[in-house]
């Protein structure tokens, strides 16, 4: 029997991973982090253990209780929670969080990742889960991008690629080639509420992956949140790169963007 753990954060993409592996044959096993993870989660794992965001030696100890050897990440973990948050990290987080050289995404996520190793446990290469909702090439949606629009995307998929080369984050707002804002710990939602606000109507998204982009972890994706914050500021291109990007609820996501007015383009740089 092949197990798989689901190491569950914020959102739907642990939904995506589950129906995904479990058609490829395996047993779900659920960390499901709280109070990130979505109660929902358990129709679609075999099994769920829920465990505070902050305790990772727990987080381990039911990784290995389950006799797990192979496990993959998926879902939002803010990293606001080591800040404002009242979650209360155990001994195992703490040491973690000490041994790091900054506290960037990558070299949490890494840090992570060897201390899994350390136990046995081997961290996935997500897109082997979702293939099914990687995002294809090309104008998705009835919309099209201006020839203006296509010079903000353009313009505004080398601003993202440096910041996610400097692992700042993944997401640029960008209007008549200028850039409105730049993601960094607040998220693409929350960034992209910042750029339209700046922008007026007509903002540009642009979110890509990293440069050396490890699809283990923090792989980009976009769902129905995102197009919800673009709704609120009136954006109204949102460029996300083609087969490195997960896109999720894909036919939701274009019906809605139809009715708003919205152009989503797969592009590739």
């Amino acid at each position: 029997m092949k197990k798989l753990g689901l190491i569950a954060g914020k959102g739907d993409l642990p939904k995506a991973i589950a129906i995904e592996a479990k058609a490829q044959g395996y047993t779900v096993v659920a960390i499901a982090l709280d109070p990130l993870a979505d109660d929902s989660l358990s129709s679609y794992v075999d099994e769920i253990k829920r465990v505070n965001v902050g305790k990772f030696g727990a987080i381990i100890d039911s990784i290995k209780k389950y006799g797990i050897k192979k496990a993959v990440m998926a879902g939002k973990v803010s990293k606001t929670l080591l800040y404002k948050s009242t979650i209360t990290p155990d001994l195992k987080a703490v040491k973690l969080l000490f041994s790091l050289k900054d506290r960037s995404d990558d070299s949490i996520l890494l840090a992570i990742t060897k201390e899994l190793e350390k136990e046995g446990i081997e961290l996935l290469d997500i897109t082997r889960f979702s293939s099914r909702v990687l995002t294809p090439e090309g104008v998705l949606t009835k919309r099209k991008p201006s020839k203006n629009e296509w010079k903000d995307i353009t313009f505004g998929w080398k601003i993202a690629k440096e910041i996610g080369r400097l692992d700042i984050g993944q997401t640029v707002i960008v209007k008549n080639q200028a850039v409105m804002a730049v993601e960094a710990i607040e998220g693409t939602d929350d960034a992209i509420r910042r750029g339209g606000r700046l922008a007026g109507s007509g903002a540009v998204v642009v979110k890509v992956s990293k440069p050396n982009q490890d699809m283990r972890f923090d792989v980009p994706a976009v769902g129905l949140d995102t197009l919800q914050a673009m709704i609120e500021v009136g954006a109204c291109v949102l460029s996300v790169e083609s087969k490195k990007s997960i896109f999720l609820d894909r036919e939701k996501l274009i019906a809605e963007s139809n009715k708003a007015g919205i152009s989503i383009v797969g592009y590739a740089g």
